[in-house]
């Protein structure tokens, strides 16, 4: 039986967003390929350093500009050597006499993009927002650890929603995130002020994990304190405490490649454990997405349904209530009868 949800994100509006693309670090002096929203783009670093997105295709015979190379402030096409601007402008085109005399319509399209919290982040129309203030990842008094990147197969919304879900840890993460011992979900409740979703909680802390020593809970039990922001559409920075001044900040947001692939990306701060080897860290992280990767793959739809008769929902699942009530009245999802393409 086809199953069509009634309401699904919308992809034209993602495109005034800002998504991430890659770890400022993966991009050093050679262009790099990679898709957003369908966009297949080539995002490459000038001499100043800063990051630039363009479309992936040279207008002269759509070649790819992500295998070609960067001169300075200009990238070069592999396969006949035309040079593009910063701002996709086509500056010389070596095969003429006068190189600089080009075509107004040699030029691809540019996007806007930046570097910030070890992320290139990219929007493909201007950004209705700016991305979220995260003072902590810019703080000297923190160890930062680049986690993942971890491509699943499912929309960015089923990636973002798995780790807004309390109710999982004791059966997907046991011994790691959750105690089957302990399956009640506090009450909490959730604040949504514009583009933001604000909720916090405090959980039974799961016993320690002497394979993965990675959180301040030293006393083998007690709780942990959580408080969240979901920045819409694809954003969450979650900070957790033990009840002393140990502090973990964490920021995951996820790419939407297109309307069945999504890529997450992690980024940790703690101002505690500073001399622990971050592959530690790592491996937890990889174990835990690895983990919850095999339950949203086989999800269905693979996208969240965003209107609320699609699915059950129980008290413990305010969070996915409120974001998709936001993500409607945001405009970031659409009311439809068929799954849309992504494009």
């Amino acid at each position: 039986m086809f199953y069509a949800p009634a309401a699904v994100p919308d992809y034209s509006a993602l495109k005034k967003c800002w998504h991430p693309v890659k770890y400022a670090h993966q991009l050093q002096e050679r262009p790099t390929r990679v898709r957003l929203l369908g966009h297949i783009l080539v995002i490459w670093r000038s001499s100043d350093g800063k990051p630039h997105a363009m479309e992936d295709m040279c207008i002269h015979r759509g070649a790819a500009l992500s295998q070609g190379t960067v001169d300075g402030d200009e990238i070069l096409c592999p396969y006949h050597g035309w040079r593009y601007g910063k701002n996709g402008v086509c500056t010389a085109i070596p095969q003429l006499e006068d190189p600089t005399v080009v075509p107004s319509k040699a030029k691809v399209p540019s996007y806007f993009c930046q570097e910030r919290y070890g992320i290139i982040w990219v929007s493909l129309e201007e950004p209705r927002w700016p991305l979220p203030e995260i003072p902590e990842l810019e703080a000297d008094d923190r160890s930062l650890i680049f986690t993942g990147p971890y491509p699943w197969q499912a929309d960015s919304s089923r990636q973002l929603e798995n780790f807004t879900d309390f109710a999982h840890f004791p059966w997907v993460h046991p011994g790691l995130l959750g105690d089957p011992k302990k399956t009640i979900v506090p009450r909490y409740s959730v604040e949504t002020d514009d583009r933001v979703l604000r909720y916090e909680i405090t959980r039974p802390e799961a016993p320690r994990n002497e394979e993965f020593p990675v959180f301040f809970n030293e006393q083998q039990s007690g709780e942990r304190h959580s408080q969240y922001q979901l920045y819409l559409p694809y954003t969450i920075v979650m900070r957790q405490d033990w009840g002393g001044s140990e502090q973990m900040i964490h920021l995951f947001c996820s790419q939407p490649v297109d309307n069945n692939m999504s890529i997450g990306y992690s980024v940790i701060g703690r101002n505690y454990y500073h001399d622990q080897d971050p592959e530690i860290m790592k491996r937890f992280e990889d174990t835990a997405f690895n983990q919850d990767k095999e339950i949203v793959e086989l999800q269905r739809p693979e996208f969240v349904p965003f209107d609320l008769a699609d699915e059950l929902h129980m008290r413990f699942d305010a969070v996915a209530v409120s974001y998709r009530k936001a993500m409607r009245d945001q405009g970031l999802a659409k009311r439809v009868d068929a799954q849309p393409v992504a494009g």
